[in-house]
Formats: C-alpha cells, structure tokens, sequence
C-alpha cells in the first residue's frame, strides 16, 4: 500500500472533544459529564449549542460552543473533523425521534467515519472511549489522503 495515499493525524494526549446531544438526551450527557469531569477536565470540549452552554453552566467545565445543530453545529463540527481539529465525538442521538436537522447529523457521522475519528453514539460506548489507554497518551490514525485523491480526479478528467 502506497504510503502517500494517507495522511496521519496526530492527537495529542490533551484530546479535542466534541459533545453533542438531541434534546431527549442533554439530561444523559450532562450528567455523564458531571460523573467524568475529572477525566474531561483534561481534555478540550466543543459542543453544539444548547448541549455546550448547560454542560458548562451545570459542570464548570470549560465548553466552546457553536450553533445549535438545527442551525448549522453539526455542520460545524463536521467542518472542524475535516480540518482536524477534533478528536473525539460523544454524539448522543434519540434514535427514537426524527430531527429536523437529520440530513446534518446522518453527515456527521458519516464525516467522523471517514476521518476515523472514535465516535461514541451511547453512554457505554462514551464510558469505554473515555477510560480507554488511549485517552491518556498521543494517537496517530490515518486517513485517505483526499488531496491525492481530488489529483488523480482532475488528471484523468484532463486525459479524456
């Protein structure tokens, strides 16, 4: 396998985390966050909207917040997963109700698969990432290399 078809991507021990959460499940990832916060504290958190503000407001932890999924967080989380500036995704969807948003979350989660980021979509699967040996030490994961791939696109459309 040609090593220049991937690029790697390094964590850092400190991760970059991405919290986000459907309204049925802000209660859940508050307190998973508030039980974790001696762990999380480490870490830096991003978080969309509304699951942002009341994760900070009920934790003390440290949380940058951008829009509320239904106007455009998803989509910007999913922008900073391309730019690779976030690690880590705690997701907690209601998979019991339809978003009006769903289009955005079925592309973020579609967005950390390809980027190979640890998604975690319930609470045991946050317990187990978040105790995981890896949290506590630098990662490395590859990924595609897309630049490669978009060049090889444009070469062979120039043959034709």
């Amino acid at each position: 396998m040609d090593e220049m078809e991937y690029v790697t991507f390094e964590m850092e021990k400190a991760k970059h985390i991405a919290l986000v959460a459907h309204d049925g499940k802000k209660k859940e990832m508050v307190e998973w966050c508030d039980k974790n916060k001696d762990n999380l504290k480490g870490h830096f958190l991003c978080g969309t909207g509304t699951t942002a503000r009341l994760i900070s407001e009920r934790t003390g932890l440290p949380v940058k917040g951008y829009n509320s999924g239904p106007l455009g967080g998803d989509q910007q989380i999913g922008a900073k997963i391309v730019e690779g500036q976030i690690d880590f995704m705690v997701f907690l969807w209601d998979p019991l109700e339809a978003q009006p948003h769903d289009p955005d979350v079925k592309a973020l989660l579609r967005i950390a698969v390809v980027y190979d980021i640890p998604v975690a979509n319930n609470l045991a699967t946050a317990d187990f990432l978040l105790h995981s040996e890896y949290m506590g030490k630098p990662y490395a994961r590859r990924v595609q290399n897309f630049h490669l791939t978009v060049q090889k696109r444009v070469e062979k459309m120039k043959e034709e």
